[in-house]
């Protein structure tokens, strides 16, 4: 970390510590034990422990306007009690729809010591999304931002859905003083939404200024927050049907952002402050709880940007000399194929995390070229708080493995025809998780609930993968991805692996299409490097000994670009949606008598 030794490879890659003979027993990182004690405690709690501990720190850091953790303690106080003055207290749900500012961290735990439950929403919803959620939830209050692209939106809900009230956030509060000046002047701040126009925000009884919130001086009436109550509802990215509310405990929470510090820090203090640099959004599981959790737990800088910007995020690496940082695998592609990445000093860098979608071998390869370190892969998923497997910080690291269980979490693999039956070694199923991470349920949907919890108390992912002899965990695909060719099974990840190491593609999503003879066949969208060509002969040749001929794309579109979503995963979903479209069209044109052509390579 930040100013501790740093340890070679070869230091941490055996482990004498029983593990009571799981399979990653002798591979486990030395610094870190499996049986280690996970506390469940409440977020209120680890906030307040924070506080107290690391008043006189910088605790926010946004667009170089900064807060002390005491500052920060006592914005917080005045907006749970704020809302306590509003009648929110235990069973209230508060909706936060914000981008990465300090009015998310304070509004976040705000809500949690009012006794009231987190519900993250990303503030780029359509309305049908947000009103699905709002009602879903039975969101009473949300806080927002006073930006064209966001407020009107949120405005619609008001006597149409559930929502009782908003609460609006003025940017031009949140940034330093001349930003602040320009911002209220000109009403854009360059790379946030596009250009930030701002809104005028109604005075009524069902508006509320989050300015005037945390003006008012005062406590909050102490309210008896468990660990077994609701601190969040992280909602589902909707792959698989209607999105739904994980249920995630202030215990799931807790114990998962101590699960993450032992990971990623080894659990000890280090010397000096450690900086986080988050881009991700908060509203996003993995950043709020591996950049905004964790790092208000270990006494860390946070230091914020609204979105992703490449030459914003390069410069602030820069400026602000960061310890850590978290992204997704096309954030760290973007730094690598950036023309100007040698322009910047990225050397304070001492821990990057890779999340949210599959860590190929070009980026990782690529990032360890640049800057000399290894990325470090983790997985979770939004009901397990998300942090459940993730690759040693120091340690052996597989390709195309995303690592180890982190401690107090238990891996099986059950087999998909017969799902009380585990696999053994090598052997393929679906990835099932049991930790104190784990979340609750879904919202108000026990019948879903049942259908993913066994009697054992074991997550089912939906993800197929295995475990290899050291323990090492590879997803092979999505269940729900996988393509039936004629009887056989297709998993697109492989098909995407094996087209991504061609040396002239840059990106590749894969996806079943219907086909008439095969009931299911596969398709393959791939966007080339810059200044290469090719033809789906020479693509079909290359793939011919690294794929079985039932495996191979016999569609192949090529794209300048391939849909991602809001913090930059391949968007699949949107492929297959647009699939759709293009076959209903298709048949209402042709009577539904004859097949679509296929698109032309190129």
């Amino acid at each position: 970390m930040s100013a501790d030794p740093k340890p070679t490879p070869s230091d941490k890659t055996q482990n004498a510590q029983p593990k009571n003979a799981q399979p990653w027993s002798h591979k486990y990182p030395v610094d870190i034990d499996w049986n280690a004690d996970v506390p469940q405690s409440t977020m209120v709690q680890k906030f307040e422990e924070s506080v107290k501990k690391h008043g006189k720190r910088t605790c926010l850091n946004f667009m170089g306007k900064t807060m002390t953790y005491a500052e920060v303690g006592e914005a917080v106080d005045r907006f749970a009690k704020s809302l306590q003055d509003q009648g929110v207290g235990k069973g209230s749900k508060i909706g936060l729809c914000l981008p990465n500012t300090p009015f998310y961290v304070i509004a976040y735990y705000g809500a949690m010591k009012a006794g009231a439950t987190v519900v993250n929403f990303n503030p780029l919803y359509a309305e049908k999304e947000l009103e699905h959620q709002i009602n879903d939830s039975q969101c009473d209050i949300m806080v927002t931002v006073n930006v064209k692209q966001v407020q009107p939106k949120v405005e619609k809900m008001l006597g149409t859905t559930h929502l009782k009230k908003i609460i609006s956030c003025d940017l031009a509060d949140a940034l330093p003083g001349v930003k602040g000046f320009a911002f209220r002047t000109l009403n854009t701040v360059k790379g946030w939404f596009g250009k930030s126009d701002t809104v005028k925000v109604k005075q009524d009884k069902t508006h509320l200024s989050f300015a005037k919130m945390i003006a008012r001086p005062g406590k909050p009436k102490p309210v008896e927050v468990t660990p077994d109550d609701i601190a969040v509802l992280q909602y589902t990215g909707g792959t698989t049907g209607v999105p739904k509310g994980a249920a995630l405990s202030h215990g799931n929470l807790s114990a998962n952002l101590h699960q993450a510090n032992l990971w990623f820090t080894g659990g000890k203090p280090t010397q000096g402050q450690e900086k986080m640099l988050a881009v991700l959004p908060f509203f996003h599981v993995f950043s709020m709880t591996v950049q905004m959790n964790m790092s208000l737990h270990i006494g860390a800088e946070l230091v914020m940007l609204p979105k992703f910007d490449l030459k914003e995020t390069l410069k602030t690496i820069d400026k602000e000399k960061p310890t850590m940082f978290a992204g997704v695998p096309t954030l760290y592609k973007a730094i690598i194929d950036s023309k100007d990445v040698k322009k910047y000093d990225l050397s304070s860098l001492k821990v990057c995390m890779s999340g949210g979608a599959a860590l190929n071998e070009n980026v990782m390869n690529g990032f360890k070229k640049l800057t000399g370190l290894e990325l470090v892969e983790g997985y979770g998923l939004s009901e397990t708080a998300p942090l459940a497997i993730a690759n040693p910080v120091f340690g052996e690291k597989k390709i195309n493995s995303i690592g180890m269980p982190v401690p107090q979490t238990e891996v099986k693999i059950t087999n998909l025809q017969f799902p009380d039956q585990s696999q053994p070694i090598k052997m393929e199923g679906e990835i099932c998780l049991r930790g104190p991470q784990v979340m609750k349920g879904y919202w108000n949907r026990p019948e879903e609930t049942e259908k993913v919890m066994d009697k054992d108390g074991f997550f089912r992912t939906g993800d197929v993968g295995y475990v290899d002899e050291d323990g090492y965990i590879f997803i092979v695909d999505r269940i729900k991805d996988m393509i039936n060719a004629s009887g056989m099974k297709v998993f697109p990840r492989k098909v995407e692996e094996a087209i991504m190491t061609h040396p002239k593609v840059s990106e590749a999503i894969v996806i079943g299409v219907p086909h008439d003879y095969r009931g299911e066949t596969v398709k393959a969208f791939i966007v080339l490097k810059e200044g290469q060509k090719m033809d789906q002969k020479e693509l079909t040749e290359y793939l011919k000994d690294r794929l079985a001929p039932y495996e191979m794309p016999k569609l192949v579109e090529q794209r300048d670009a391939l849909p991602k979503t809001m913090i930059g995963k391949p968007d699949k979903k949107a492929l297959v949606a647009e699939e759709k479209a293009k076959a209903a069209a298709n048949e209402n044109k042709q009577g539904g008598n004859k097949p679509p052509k296929p698109p032309r390579f190129g």
